[in-house]
């Protein structure tokens, strides 16, 4: 019997959610003895679908022109007859209308997941978005994600299945960074022993609340509460926004808080980064379909404060739940909340902090591991195929956990 073929169409494989996910289905995929097929024009990640055992298919599958989705439909539809794909995964709008109409000419099974919440669209646009809410399957990465589907889509809602992102207990383990990974991030970013981090880990957008977390910093300074702390920003630019650095460095300047507040750029080693960190922040400005950082950092013991918008107050117990939290929710758009929760966080004990870690990793562990995510995708792949993807992955996993026999 020949293998399952999963072609998964993405625009490019630069950082963010949808990119990473697709590594690690294309690595789940390949764990369970399938075929995995990545189209994208590429980017930083697409190494990595190699090293899991996929394998790229350039395309320019970032370009919104109309003549080159149709393009790219001709050139998908041919690429699945070829390679004989089995079923088809969009991962994003301008290319899931070519991977919609490959899939429907050569009738093969179409999944989506959706990634982002696309705003308030007017009439148009939320035609060019419905794309997402056609798969045969379409995949939520939250509750949230999943109730704006079905307001959207009332029709799609019996095709919805939701599966948290996760996390990569391997990677993101406190025992798994050794202490010079963190000495030589922490001198990188030019933070001096003993210095405490309170990290902004996000692309640099307006959106991601930058200028509120600088406003929050300069209230805790005036008030004396920004001892021995800095603030550091690690992201890239925004596509197209590269002048908000430019903002971002300008407003740190007129709050006089140089050497304070520090942008450092995309930085490589998350795990090392929340592990270096007093708190981490996502004081997002509109809902999140999801919140990465926040279960990573709660994954490697560090302290979360996020907006209490879309689905951020699901990654955390927030400080108001009777079982412990693990973090705290902020009105957005509110710095003098978020100043507030920063101040809290940075008058915890040794102690109080320990705790609050460990209650972080428990809850990641029984909720957004990696496992359960490429598990639980491929279980939606065997409900259109009939095949035994899940199990198969499953068997593997349990095989790498088991001792080594004499």
């Amino acid at each position: 019997m020949s293998k399952v073929t999963i072609l998964q169409v993405v625009p490019r494989l630069d950082a963010g959610g949808s990119e990473q996910t697709t590594v690690e289905i294309a690595d789940a995929l390949a764990r369970a003895g399938a075929r995995a097929l990545v189209a994208t024009e590429g980017g930083r990640m697409a190494t990595a679908i190699e090293r899991s055992g996929g394998e790229i298919v350039p395309l320019p599958l970032a370009s919104k022109n109309p003549l080159t989705v149709l393009s790219n439909t001709r050139a998908l539809a041919r690429l699945i007859e070829e390679r004989g794909v089995d079923l088809v995964h969009a991962r994003s709008r301008a290319p899931a209308w070519s991977a919609l109409r490959a899939a429907r000419a050569t009738s093969r099974p179409f999944v989506t997941t959706y990634h982002g919440a696309y705003g308030k669209p007017g009439p148009l646009k939320a035609l060019y978005n419905s794309v997402m809410g056609r798969g045969d399957r379409v995949i939520a990465n939250s509750e949230y994600t999943a109730s704006l589907i079905a307001s959207r889509q009332p029709e799609a809602r019996a095709r919805v299945r939701v599966i948290y992102r996760g996390v990569d207990s391997a990677v993101f383990d406190p025992q798994a960074v050794p202490g010079e990974r963190v000495a030589a991030l922490r001198q990188a970013w030019g933070v001096e022993p003993g210095t405490r981090i309170v990290l902004h880990a996000a692309r640099l957008s307006g959106l991601k609340g930058q200028r509120q977390t600088i406003e929050a910093a300069s209230r805790l300074v005036r008030d004396g509460k920004l001892a021995d702390t800095v603030v550091i920003f690690a992201g890239d630019d925004a596509p197209g926004k590269a002048g908000y650095r430019r903002e971002l460095l300008d407003l740190v300047a007129q709050s006089g808080l140089a050497g304070k507040v520090r942008l450092v750029g995309h930085c490589s080693d998350m795990p090392a980064a929340f592990l270096a960190a007093h708190v981490a922040l996502m004081p997002s400005l509109v809902p999140e379909t999801f919140g990465r950082a926040s279960v990573e950092a709660q994954a490697m013991g560090c302290p979360v404060i996020a907006s209490d918008l879309g689905a951020l107050p699901e990654t955390l117990e927030a400080l108001d739940k009777a079982s412990g939290f693990t973090g705290w929710l902020v009105p957005a758009k509110d710095p003098g909340a978020l100043a507030e929760a920063m101040g809290h966080a940075l008058a915890l004990s040794p102690a109080e902090r320990a705790k609050i870690g460990e209650r972080g990793r428990a809850r990641v562990g029984a909720r957004f591991t990696l496992g359960r995510l490429q598990q639980a995708t491929l279980a939606v792949y065997d409900e259109l195929l009939g095949s035994q993807l899940a199990r198969r992955f499953n068997q593997d996993v349990l095989a790498k956990q088991r001792p080594n026999s004499a």
